[in-house]
């Protein structure tokens, strides 16, 4: 005898969740096949690619990866990479965690006509400020080449996605905690410091990893300002195009070198992150 019969409620929960579990499961399999299929192909030749690149490896070929670290320049592009990003990430944070702490206290007047205004400005294309930033940068600055710089830009861009966020976020604390803290005597940035951002931390680390995966993985930006002198991960993988077009083993280990950092990355912080998206979602 089954031990959930059929139409009872136990076995309608069980069928639930078997299909849930199933829909997960071939999500799963969408996005881990690709990066599956890359790691396999970058242990192979040129010529067991070519013949089938579903088959596994006869023989592991290190040689792809020191070959794509020495031509890709991956050692200057990974500090190159990191300046990068962490330089979007601290302006980002900085900047975006005052401004959402303010938008959603209703701290300033005309509140609103700021908050809509970066909801727009989450739409607006890059393409429409290239041409004059690139003057802005040539011409007046003279900040060719120079990573930080660059990484500013890169915060500029995901700045009004960050504000958004972060109002979500403050949005969903208490007004009594900065009540009391203000009883107590704290200022504001007592108040930021030891009540607010202990609460939205979650919430930081969110736009952390957003902005900071947008940073290691942008190349529009990085190759208009950067050029070929100071060259990213991201930039160090194109430049091998050219020259192992016929080699897609090097390729492919090139591209499991780029990403490799911000998936494990990804890997340790994903609790925070997804605690980040769940207490964003509660207010808005």
């Amino acid at each position: 005898m089954s031990a959930f019969p059929f139409g009872s409620p136990r076995y309608a929960r069980a069928l639930q969740r078997f299909s849930a579990h199933l829909v997960l499961l071939f999500f799963a399999a969408t996005a881990m096949g690709p990066l599956l299929l890359v790691l396999i192909n970058s242990m192979k030749t040129h010529r067991q690619i070519a013949r089938n690149p579903l088959s596994l490896p006869t023989a592991i070929e290190w040689e792809n990866f020191s070959l794509a670290w020495g031509y890709g320049n991956f050692s200057r592009g990974f500090i190159n990479s990191i300046v990068l990003s962490g330089t979007a990430v601290l302006v980002v944070l900085f900047c975006a965690s005052l401004a959402g702490y303010v938008l959603a206290g209703r701290k300033i007047r005309h509140w609103r006509i700021f908050t809509i205004y970066f909801m727009v400005a989450i739409t607006v294309p890059i393409q429409l400020f290239l041409f004059p930033l690139y003057y802005l940068f040539a011409r007046v600055l003279g900040l060719l080449g120079n990573v930080p710089a660059v990484g500013v830009v890169l915060a500029a861009l995901n700045m009004p996605l960050a504000v958004f966020l972060m109002r979500s976020f403050f949005l969903a604390v208490p007004e009594q905690l900065e009540e009391a803290a203000r009883i107590d005597g704290a200022n504001t940035w007592q108040v930021l410091w030891y009540v607010l951002f202990p609460i939205v931390r979650p919430g930081m680390i969110t736009v952390a990893v957003i902005v900071g995966l947008h940073a290691w993985n942008e190349f529009l930006i990085t190759r208009t300002f950067l050029g070929t002198e100071n060259i990213t991960a991201t930039l160090g993988l194109y430049s091998m195009n050219g020259t192992y077009v016929s080699a897609m083993g090097v390729m492919m280990a090139g591209t499991m070198i780029l990403i490799a950092p911000p998936l494990a990355f990804f890997v340790l912080v994903q609790r925070y992150f997804i605690e980040g998206l769940v207490s964003g979602a509660l207010k808005g």
